[in-house]
C-alpha cells in the first residue's frame, strides 16, 4: 500500500485525508479507538493548513506520509510549501477564556498535542514539516 498522498487545498478533500490515514492503520491492525484519535489529529492539522496557509487554494497542495517506526509507533509527515506555523510552540489559551469569549474553534490544536506523544516542525528552503508521533498498543 502507498503510504503518501497529495490532495489540493481544499476542505472537500480532508474526506481523502481521513480515508488514506484509516486505511493505513486498519491495515496494520490499529485499534478503531486509538485510529479514530489520530484520524482526529491529522485532519487538525491538514484543515488548519488549508485553511489558514493557503486560504483553501486548490492550485496549492499539502502532502501526507505515514509509516510505521518500531511496530508500535505510527510516524506522520504532513508538508507544505509557503510560510509555516510552528506548531511546535502553539500556546493554548485557557477553556476559561474561549468560553467567556464565545469563540469558535481554537481548541484544535490542544486536542492534537494531547493526542500526538511528539510533535516537530521542520523547515527546509520553503518546504514545512509537520512530524507527528503516536504509541499505539494494539499492533
Amino acid at each position: 500500500m502507498n503510504n503518501q498522498l497529495k490532495v489540493p487545498c481544499r476542505k472537500e478533500k480532508l474526506k481523502d485525508v481521513r480515508q488514506f490515514v484509516e486505511q493505513f492503520l486498519q491495515q496494520r491492525g490499529v485499534s478503531e479507538i486509538e485510529a479514530g484519535e489520530m484520524v482526529l489529529a491529522v485532519d487538525e492539522v491538514c484543515a488548519n493548513l488549508m485553511i489558514h496557509s493557503h486560504q483553501c487554494n486548490p492550485r496549492k497542495h499539502i502532502g501526507v506520509k505515514i509509516k510505521m517506526i518500531n511496530h508500535d509507533q505510527v510516524q506522520f509527515e504532513i508538508s507544505d510549501y509557503g510560510v509555516g506555523f510552528n506548531f511546535c510552540r502553539y500556546k493554548e489559551p485557557s477553556l476559561e477564556d474561549i468560553i467567556k469569549e464565545k469563540k469558535k474553534g481554537g481548541v484544535g490544536l490542544m486536542l492534537v498535542k494531547r493526542i500526538m506523544d511528539s510533535m516537530e516542525f521542520i523547515r527546509k528552503a520553503n518546504r514545512n514539516v509537520y512530524r507527528m508521533v503516536k504509541r499505539v498498543h494494539s499492533v
